[in-house]
This record gives C-alpha cells, sequence and structure tokens, in this order.
C-alpha cells in the first residue's frame, strides 16, 4: 500500500504546477473591480485612491509570481498592467454607457454597477483579458471561471470584444477563446459563440466565430466555427443554429409553427386544469 501511494505521490510531480491562491485572487478581482468605479463613501480622497493602486499592483506582483513569473517578470507585467488601466475603464465606461441606451429596465448607473451580472463579468473579462494577453494564463484563467461562478456567463479570457458591448441577463452565455466581436454588439441569455471541432490539434487555429460591429444575437442562439463570420448590424434571432457565415444587414430567424384554439376544440383528455 505504501508503494502504492509513493507511486501517486511521484506521478502528482512528473509534470510543474503553479497553484495560485484562490482567496487571494478572489480577493485582487474583487477589490480591482470596486476600485476602477470607486465611490465617495469607500474613497475619501485621492491619496487613499492611489494608496488603494499601490496595494493592489503588489498583490498582483505577488499572484504572478506564484504563477511562476520571476521577481522581475512580475514587476513589469504589474506595471503594464496598471499603466493601462486607463484604457480598461475607458473601455468599461462605454460599456456601462451601453446599458443605460439599450436597457430600458436601467435607471442608474450604480444599479448596473451593483445588480447587473452582465456588467460585472465584461468587467473581469476586461481585467482577465488584459492578464492574458500579458501570458498570465492561469490567473487570467482563474478571474474569468470566477466571474463565471458568480455570473453563469463564461467567457474565455482569450476573447477579443470591442467598445460598448452589452450582455442582457447573461444566464448560460459561452464565449470561446477565439472569439472576435466587433463594436457595438448585444448579446442575450443562452447564446453561444463556440467551435465546431474540440479536437486538439485544432488548439492553434481559430476555432471560434467572428461577430461584426453592431449585431443583436437573440436569446440561445448558437454560432460555431472559426471560419463562421456574422456580418455587421445583422440579427440573429433566438435559437436558431449556425455554421455557415451571414452578409452585412442579414436578419436570421427560426419560422416555426404556433397554433392557438380554445380548450374546447382540444380532446376531452387534455380538458384539465392545473
Amino acid at each position: 500500500m505504501e508503494s502504492e501511494n509513493q507511486a501517486i505521490f511521484e506521478a502528482n510531480f512528473v509534470e510543474k504546477r503553479n497553484f495560485l491562491n484562490k482567496k487571494k485572487v478572489k480577493y485582487w478581482i474583487n477589490e480591482c473591480a470596486n476600485w476602477l468605479f470607486c465611490n465617495q463613501s469607500e474613497y475619501t480622497n485621492l491619496a487613499f485612491f492611489i494608496s488603494k493602486e499601490a496595494a493592489l499592483k503588489a498583490l498582483l506582483r505577488e499572484l504572478v509570481r506564484q504563477e511562476d513569473f520571476s521577481e522581475f517578470e512580475s514587476q513589469q507585467l504589474a506595471a503594464k498592467f496598471f499603466k493601462n488601466i486607463v484604457v480598461i475603464h475607458k473601455k468599461l465606461l462605454e460599456d456601462l454607457d451601453a446599458v443605460l441606451e439599450f436597457d430600458p429596465a436601467a435607471t442608474s448607473k450604480s444599479e448596473v454597477l451593483l445588480a447587473y451580472p452582465g456588467f460585472f463579468a465584461i468587467t473581469v473579462h476586461r481585467i482577465a483579458h488584459e492578464l492574458w494577453l500579458n501570458k498570465s494564463y492561469i490567473l487570467a484563467r482563474l478571474i474569468a471561471e470566477y466571474a463565471h461562478s458568480k455570473t453563469g456567463i463564461d467567457i474565455h479570457p482569450g476573447a477579443s470584444i470591442g467598445q460598448r458591448f452589452f450582455i442582457d441577463h447573461g444566464t448560460g452565455v459561452v464565449i470561446g477563446e477565439t472569439t472576435n466581436i466587433g463594436n457595438g454588439v448585444k448579446i442575450y441569455q443562452g447564446v453561444t459563440l463556440g467551435a465546431l471541432s474540440v479536437s486538439k490539434d485544432e488548439a492553434q487555429k481559430k476555432r471560434h466565430p467572428t461577430i461584426q460591429d453592431n449585431v443583436t444575437i437573440y436569446a440561445n442562439a448558437t454560432i460555431l466555427g472559426g471560419k463562421t463570420v456574422i456580418g455587421k448590424a445583422s440579427i440573429i434571432g433566438g435559437n436558431v443554429w449556425i455554421t455557415n457565415s451571414i452578409p452585412s444587414f442579414s436578419m436570421v430567424f427560426n419560422k416555426s409553427e404556433i397554433i392557438v384554439k380554445t380548450k374546447n376544440n382540444f380532446p376531452e383528455s387534455l380538458n384539465f386544469n392545473i
């Protein structure tokens, strides 16, 4: 038995693994999101705001070091991330404006920031994507999965998403690694932007669709394939299945038959109330 346990123990170290502290990862992403949209009750003065940035930068360096970056590399990555945070913030402000413009139920920025899972998922994605571009792959994935667990929205940190992006409701949305999304795109719940093949041989290829500017994709639509392009300003109806490109300014929808009758027209066995 001891020899079997020894074999298991040794097998676990065949491949080098880097384990990040998940509690610290969750703390960092939540604090970073709050810091990006600080309010006067939390940040009473500029000095406190700047000190919070320094603390977030220090923790980011620590987390990146756990991912097996060198001390110098972790310092460089953290410095570059917070240098680009202004760009991330600008994109998020545009996303916030898009929610207020397109969702009649949104009454204020505060409501969106506090209560909209789609906006939280986008915030986390824009942060995770920046880390992904800087090759902090494990940290980026952990952050993305945290947002997935909180919102039900699964966005791979490698996905490229343009300005003024809006996810309405959001539960069940899946956006794959090599997806390219343009500006002004709106997506509803249950949408999948996925791959036609999950073969490892395709890992380095573009496997997920391209969504051009100002496209609206309604609930439960499935769009698959790296060569699939949804042309600009198209409307994709609910429950459609698309594996080929769609021209710009198109409307795609399922034509289904809905029959409405009075209950007296059904056989007696169906005339019941629940």
